[in-house]
C-alpha cells in the first residue's frame, strides 16, 4: 500500500476529483493548506518593477494557499494515481505542485475491522 499526497492549485481541484474518479479513485482526502516551494514567482514578476519591490518580496516570502489531497492505493494502482494527479494539474508552470509516495503498512476499515488491500476498494 501507498499514501499519495499531492500538493495542488486550488484551481485544479474540481479537475483533480474528476480526474480520479474516472479512473476508479474515488476515495481521497482534500484539505486547504498554505505552502511554497522554491520558486521565485514574485520575484520573476517584479523583474520589471521598481527595484524596492523587488528588495522586498525577496526578503518575505509569502505562504500561498494549495490543496493538499491525500489517497491510499494498492501498490499496482500508485503509478495510475501519479499519472492522473500529473496530467489534471501538470500547466508546466511553476507552483503545479508535489507528489509524495510513502509506504503505508496497513488499513484497517472502522466499520468492519477488515484490514489489508480489501479495504480500499
Amino acid at each position: 500500500m501507498k499514501l499519495i499526497l499531492a500538493m495542488i492549485r486550488i484551481a485544479k481541484i474540481i479537475e483533480t476529483k474528476q480526474a480520479l474518479s474516472d479512473a476508479g479513485l474515488p476515495s481521497f482526502t482534500a484539505m486547504p493548506v498554505l505552502g511554497r516551494g522554491k520558486g521565485h514567482g514574485d520575484l520573476e514578476k517584479a523583474e520589471s518593477a521598481d527595484p524596492e519591490l523587488k528588495e522586498l518580496i525577496s526578503e518575505m516570502p509569502r505562504l500561498k494557499s494549495k490543496r493538499m489531497i491525500t489517497l491510499v492505493v494498492t501498490d499496482d494502482k500508485k503509478e495510475l494515481a501519479i499519472e492522473t494527479i500529473i496530467k489534471a494539474n501538470q500547466t508546466g508552470k511553476s507552483g503545479d505542485g508535489r507528489i509524495f509516495v510513502i509506504p503505508t503498512a496497513d488499513s484497517v476499515r472502522v466499520r468492519t475491522g477488515e484490514s489489508g488491500d480489501i479495504t480500499l476498494d
